[in-house]
């Protein structure tokens, strides 16, 4: 990896991401850039059965194409009550072009209807917690010029909440209560998520690997 260069691409066309990661990667002195920046890059069939595959796979083909470092992550919510779901399908949960509206609404649908037998007690708190559930992010780091990939991984405990509250953050943020801070993801500054996000925690993870 060419150190003097430090525009770092993330593989991903998602804004929201890529806001996140031009703040948790300032600090290590990267100016990212999403792929909406290489129109050409093919789009990438997350067709893995975990974080990591997916992760490594958009990392190593989106490199290999341009020539240069990629970071990729693979990330999803994991919901307790439905088995893990929606795991790695967490962006397409409600359809392959479904928006975080449609995923969202699919989401609390299949909590009020699941026939499953609760088993915990949830926190005190000012939302009907549904379940709990982690979010989970996998990074993966390729250089083509030394075929090498590092991985960095996070994971947050929380609580789906039936209302959504927030406006910050986007994807299931809105409906994920975080109970020792009293809030939802959304409802956190950035700098607030960015600490104790699974996104955060795998960038921090990366960046400590040897």
């Amino acid at each position: 990896m060419d150190r003097s260069d430090r525009r770092l691409v993330i593989a991903t066309r998602n804004e929201g991401k890529l806001r996140e990661f031009a703040r948790l990667l300032d600090r290590y002195g990267f100016r990212v850039i999403g792929l909406r920046d290489f129109p050409d890059v093919p789009e990438i069939d997350e067709d893995g059965d975990s974080f990591r595959t997916n992760a490594e796979k958009k990392a190593v083909v989106v490199a290999r194409h341009l020539g240069r470092p990629v970071l990729a992550d693979d990330s999803g919510l994991c919901v307790e009550a439905l088995g893990g779901e929606p795991g790695v399908h967490s962006a397409r949960y409600a359809g392959e072009r479904a928006g975080d509206a449609a995923n969202n609404a699919k989401l609390i649908a299949r909590l009020r209807e699941a026939a499953f037998n609760i088993n915990w007690t949830p926190p005190a708190s000012r939302f009907r917690l549904l379940s709990p559930a982690a979010f989970v992010c996998v990074l993966a780091l390729h250089d083509p010029e030394s075929g090498m990939t590092r991985f960095g991984e996070g994971r947050v405990e929380g609580w789906i909440c039936e209302q959504p509250a927030g406006e910050n953050g986007f994807g299931y943020d809105p409906h994920f209560y975080l109970p020792e801070l009293g809030k939802t993801m959304a409802e956190l500054s950035e700098d607030e998520k960015n600490a104790v996000s699974h996104r955060g925690r795998a960038v921090r993870n990366l960046f400590a690997a040897p």
